[in-house]
This record gives structure tokens, C-alpha cells and sequence, in this order.
């Protein structure tokens, strides 16, 4: 028997928020490596423009989209124009994302709905705008990107609102994956851990940041460039077809302690 490679997405378009640096960024150019013609979106349109770049020279098309996961109208406009140029969308990664730090009793309204509006509401939004197209192919990918701290507290950064939000994402995953399983849509969700990005790789460098790590993270340490990839090849390809509504820690055991 030939040998088949199930995580190939050769023929698939993938669409991917917060695209413009991090985890976003690196889950594109591992999609394209594996055959898949990728949509980036984020706020910053000269960053997503210079990646487009790279992943053109993987042999793929890219799109690249300025796109406000706040702005319902963006969003829309954003799906429109996705449809337009490929007449589909076979995966979604909901990745854009932030959190505020700070105190419970000194968050403000505003720090709060913030928040909420980024990590939960922006992934609903995207979710359904693009879940329509999805639904008229009968088939799709959605991959959810919430956190470890979407399953538990912490006692280094107090984020409340953050960890709010993303255990919204966790359970609006299982929602949607029940909701959606007649379309022939998976709904997935990954929980990623430390991971050194561009916007954290300053604060995992610290001696109290890899001490604290070194306790509380099995592995002892930080997830490196790539790590999270295989896992959203994993749920992007046809190798997860029987796998919807699971929540996967990609964390270094954090969440298994």
C-alpha cells in the first residue's frame, strides 16, 4: 500500500486571526509547509504583507487581510473577500487574542469588557462569518486558541478577565462542535502554555519567570518555536476527522498538576 500522508492540506484554504506576529504567524507557515493556500489576518497589514512574503515562497498562495476581530463589519467584509478570491474556507484558526493583567478588585469595566470583546466575543464573530462559508461547502476546520489559563487560576499574573475569557472560548468550542457536527464542520480548541513569542520571550528570560517555570511546568520549561504547530496540523487535516469538541493543552504538563 502506498504510503499517504493524512496531514497533507494540499487544496485546502486556511484562514488564521492574529496572523501578524507569534503563534499565529508560525501556524501559517507550518499550514503552507504542509500544501495549504493561507489567508492572515490581523490589524497590521505592513507586518501580514512581509510574512505574505515568506509563505509565497513555500509554493502557496496567501492573501494577506487587515482585519479587527472586534469590528463585525470588518469581519464580514473580511469573509466576503476570502470567498471571493478562493470560493471557500476549509480551516479556521481563531488565534487573535490579549489579556489584561492586574488585580480583580482594580479592573475596571472597561479593562473587563475589553477583554471579553477580544478573546470571546472576536472569536464568536469570526466563528460565525466564516462558519457560513463552511456550512454551504459542508465542510470545515475550526481550530479555537484559548489557554491553559482557560482550565485553571494562576498565582503569577492575576488576569481575571482573561481567564474568563478564554474558558468562555473552551466551552463555546464543545457549543459549536455539537451545533455544527451535521455540516461536516470540526470545532477544536487548542490551550496553549508559555510559549516565547516576540511579546513574551522578554519576560520568560528572567531568572524569576524560568525559576517559577522550573516548579510549575513538568517539562521545566517554555514551549519552543514550532511546538504548537503539529498539533494544528493534527486538527486542521482529515487525520482528526473523528475528533470534535476536544480541548488540547499544549502546555509542558501545566494543566496536568
Amino acid at each position: 500500500m502506498a504510503n499517504i500522508n493524512i496531514f497533507d492540506l494540499t487544496g485546502r484554504v486556511a484562514v488564521v486571526t492574529g496572523a501578524s506576529s507569534g503563534l499565529g504567524a508560525q501556524m501559517a507557515k507550518a499550514f503552507a509547509r504542509q500544501g495549504a493556500d493561507v489567508v492572515i489576518m490581523a490589524r497590521r497589514l505592513e507586518r501580514l504583507e512581509k510574512l505574505a512574503e515568506e509563505i509565497r515562497a513555500l509554493g502557496v498562495k496567501c492573501l494577506p487581510v487587515r482585519c479587527d476581530v472586534t469590528d463585525t463589519e470588518a469581519i464580514k467584509k473580511a469573509a466576503e473577500t476570502v470567498e471571493k478570491e478562493f470560493g471557500k474556507v476549509d480551516i479556521l484558526v481563531n488565534n487573535a487574542g490579549g489579556g489584561h493583567v492586574g488585580p480583580a478588585e482594580e479592573t475596571t469595566d472597561e479593562q473587563w469588557a475589553g477583554v471579553v470583546e477580544l478573546d470571546l466575543n472576536g472569536v464568536f464573530k469570526v466563528a460565525r462569518e466564516f462558519g457560513k462559508i463552511m456550512i454551504k461547502n459542508k465542510y470545515g476546520r475550526i481550530i479555537n486558541i484559548s489557554s491553559m489559563y482557560g482550565l485553571v487560576g494562576n498565582t503569577a499574573l492575576p488576569s481575571a478577565g482573561y481567564h474568563a475569557a478564554k474558558g468562555g472560548v473552551v466551552n463555546f468550542t464543545r457549543a459549536l462542535a455539537a451545533e455544527w457536527a451535521k455540516y461536516g464542520i470540526n470545532v477544536n480548541c487548542i490551550c496553549p502554555g508559555y510559549f516565547a513569542t516576540e511579546l513574551t520571550i522578554d519576560t520568560l528570560n528572567t531568572e524569576s519567570f524560568t525559576n517559577y517555570m522550573k516548579a510549575t511546568v513538568p517539562l521545566g520549561r517554555y514551549g519552543k518555536e514550532g511546538e504548537l504547530d503539529s498539533t494544528a496540523i493534527y486538527l486542521a487535516s482529515d487525520a482528526s476527522s473523528y475528533v470534535t469538541g476536544v480541548i488540547i493543552p499544549v502546555d509542558g504538563g501545566y494543566t496536568c498538576v
